[in-house]
């Protein structure tokens, strides 16, 4: 073969393999920040803010100041043009807020007025990368790495897959959110410090669940998304019991005010302030603030199961502040609506003692 041959086939292979190149990276209209790679059920995205919605379709390009929002069925992969992905569970809303990549370097946030998602940030030998998803109280800072986050109203749930992520609330100081950890805070506080997720724990079922609902592919049905701040707040409730018992008060109030913002589910709300209470009462020496917790459960969540604790609770607590007659009448309130409850002798006792 010839040297010009030779230098004729060298050129063929070069043209192949720039068009394989070329065809292996996704396509992206000029400026677009991403699109959207893969979507189930109901997905829409609008250009800004304060405009209506549309309905989004697979290959929907979107740039920086685009929102996308999936429906109680809905779920979304947004594929960005640096090869980093958001997958976006159901009811959840994103806006793209900034997004700019240059040489050696790359600027993104990424603002999460609600929802769950699943974030996968490459990051090249060499490359800074400074992403940052937002909720309204709390913060992920991103290098490169993969992780699951949870905003639902104030409170935050963070659980870490891969690399280290910072979280942080309004203030500068962060928790590391790494491998097989969670992280989470709420109403802008600084975040807990980080929890392992031990296998065969209900921490653990809650991740695996985190994880089905932000896969490659949706689920069959959304009940494990729509039940999963119900399961977190229930097991933080557990969690500040133990921080209780091991005297660290303010972190487990801390934890109890997370599982209240989490759940609207009566009994597990019922459950939190009944715990806060005996924290009040038992170890801070604050009767005044454990009775506002008991009243709040006999006014918000009358045909919760534990009134009958709270109206026992709330009548013995006036009794020790010396409120006599409002204990008495507590009293026989708790006489009148549990005539067989578990505390009608100590509710003798306490009126006998009135009487005289």
């Amino acid at each position: 073969m010839s040297m010009r041959d030779k230098n004729i086939n060298g050129m063929v292979f070069l043209f192949i393999f720039i068009l394989l190149l070329i065809y292996a990276i996704p396509s992206y209209s000029a400026g677009a920040v991403g699109k959207i790679h893969e979507m189930s059920g109901n997905v829409s995205y609008r250009e800004k803010n304060n405009i209506p919605y549309q309905t989004a379709k697979k290959g929907t390009a979107v740039e920086k100041g685009y929102w996308i929002k999936t429906g109680t069925d809905g779920w979304a992969v947004l594929s960005l043009s640096d090869g980093s992905k958001l997958t976006l569970s159901n009811n959840t809303e994103l806006e793209i807020t900034e997004f700019v990549i240059g040489k050696n370097k790359k600027d993104g946030i990424f603002s999460v007025t609600q929802g769950k998602l699943r974030a996968s940030v490459t990051r090249l030998a060499g490359e800074l990368v400074d992403y940052r998803v937002k909720s309204p109280t709390a913060v992920a800072g991103i290098k490169g790495t993969e992780f699951l986050m949870m905003s639902q109203g104030q409170a935050n749930v963070f659980f870490g897959n891969e690399g280290v992520a910072e979280i942080s609330g309004d203030t500068i100081t962060t928790k590391p959110l790494s491998v097989d950890t969670m992280v989470q805070n709420t109403r802008g506080y600084t975040p807990i410090d980080p929890v392992e997720v031990m296998p065969d724990t209900p921490l653990h079922t809650a991740k695996k669940d985190f994880e089905k609902i932000t896969a490659a592919e949706p689920p069959k049905d959304w009940e494990l998304s729509n039940n999963l701040p119900h399961i977190i707040a229930r097991w933080n409730i557990n969690y500040g019991h133990y921080l209780a018992d091991s005297g660290k008060y303010d972190e487990a109030m801390y934890v109890f005010q997370i599982a209240l913002d989490l759940t609207t589910m009566q009994e597990i709300r019922s459950d939190a302030r009944l715990e806060r209470g005996a924290v009040y009462s038992r170890f801070l020496r604050n009767p005044e603030a454990a009775l506002a917790e008991y009243l709040l459960i006999l006014e918000e969540y009358p045909k919760a199961p534990q009134r009958e604790n709270a109206l026992y609770l709330t009548g013995m607590t006036l009794y020790e502040l010396r409120f006599n007659n409002q204990a008495k009448e507590r009293m026989l309130q708790y006489k009148k609506e549990y005539p067989s409850g578990r505390y009608n002798g100590n509710v003798e006792t306490i009126l006998n003692i009135l009487e005289k």
